[in-house]
């Protein structure tokens, strides 16, 4: 079992999956994610960015390993996709791949270990040595549900890696800036002002020569960089949302991160 602090976020514990040790294991379906109940900063890979921008804003973190996240609440502790059960409030919304993907990830067993086997939360209610639900084994072989598992966790870790590529060349250009966001409230005199997080400096991206441009038109990059700027404008949707539930903060200094 891996400890808790150097777990990414919502797993609690890492177990590989043995058809040996959880050979009468089985998954049951849930229509809520209770981990999501204040979540307000997801995880998103470049691949997502289309989909991703119709419905949060995407930003970057803080720091020299900056990731994108997909916000599903401006302040801490707040998400407005989800009620307090974890069930979504919306249709056609786009889910993150990083929620999708738990309570199962690759993992490495042995840091010298060069291939990924397949782990999952033992904490997690959806899988278990249930009675009913999919069983993850049959006859001691991973069952269809299992290799659909398996394959969609190698696409997350592909896409994952593509991230990071597209990460080192957004540094390499020097294109991000600490972001700010100011939100004007009907019947507040101060304004909400939101800064902790990255964004791409516009004025940057459109001084870039000619042949940079070009090259990151090429490789896919540039309309991903507009579909982050582009989502920055559902800030204000979010911060509405929180307002309708309750959850505006006081007009002061708010750290989106």
């Amino acid at each position: 079992m891996a400890s808790a602090p150097q777990l990414p976020l919502f797993y609690n514990g890492l177990e590989p999956l043995s058809s040996e040790t959880h050979a009468n294991y089985r998954v049951r379906p849930q229509d809520t994610a209770p981990y999501l109940v204040g979540q307000h900063a997801i995880p998103v890979t470049v691949d997502e960015f289309p989909l991703v921008q119709r419905h949060m804003p995407i930003v970057f973190s803080i720091g020299d390993d900056a990731i994108p996240l997909a916000l599903m609440g401006l302040n801490e502790g707040t998400n407005v996709f989800v009620d307090d059960a974890g069930k979504l409030t919306e249709t056609a919304f786009y889910v993150p791949a990083y929620i999708r993907r738990y309570p199962y990830m690759l993992a490495r067993l042995r840091p010298d270990a060069e291939e990924l086997s397949l782990c999952f939360d033992p904490t997690s209610e959806t899988i278990g040595a249930f009675d009913d639900g999919e069983p993850l084994f049959e006859n001691g072989q991973p069952s269809e549900l299992t290799k659909q598992i398996l394959g969609f966790n190698e696409t997350f870790e592909q896409a994952g890696q593509r991230t990071q590529q597209f990460m080192r060349e957004l540094r390499e250009a020097d294109l991000l800036m600490d972001g700010e966001v100011t939100i004007q409230m009907d019947g507040n005199d101060q304004p909400f002002v939101y800064r902790g997080f990255q964004m791409v400096n516009e004025e940057k991206l459109s001084g870039l020569r000619g042949d940079q441009l070009r090259k990151m038109s090429q490789s896919g990059m540039l309309p991903l960089l507009y579909a982050h700027l582009f989502s920055l404008s559902l800030m204000r949707e979010i911060f509405a949302k929180q307002a309708q539930r309750g959850q505006a903060p006081q007009p002061q200094l708010q750290p989106a991160l």
